[in-house]
């Protein structure tokens, strides 16, 4: 997976880099194909900011963003954020309400 990291007011190292796909390579245990992963990282006056966009074929595109004093664990908290989405998008059928009312399910008990 190609990963589009673009900085801004910074220079991205290689550990940078290597830590962002790392995290981002957590995202495969929901088996969905991420397409064109875009992460911007900023550095601010208060901090760092981390935000990023991903598309997928089933859920539409996800978009976090996290602000922290220190870059990695703004770049953690993003990609916790980015799974929060991709659970809820998965398990959203299971959400749903029951395919049956309660009111025709028999609560009678039966005679022996």
């Amino acid at each position: 997976m190609t990963v589009n990291i673009t900085s801004k007011q910074m220079d991205i190292t290689d550990a940078i880099r290597q830590h962002v796909e790392d995290r981002l390579a957590k995202l495969d245990k929901w088996q969905t194909q991420l397409i064109n992963p875009h992460v911007v990282l900023s550095k601010e006056p208060n901090g760092f900011q981390a935000d990023a966009t991903i598309s997928t074929p089933n859920s539409g595109p996800l978009v976090a963003s996290a602000r922290h004093d220190d870059m990695y664990a703004a770049v953690n908290e993003m990609i916790t954020k980015l799974e929060r989405q991709l659970n809820k998008a998965q398990h959203k059928d299971e959400a749903r309400r029951a395919a049956t009312c309660i009111k025709e399910v028999n609560l009678e008990p039966e005679e022996p």
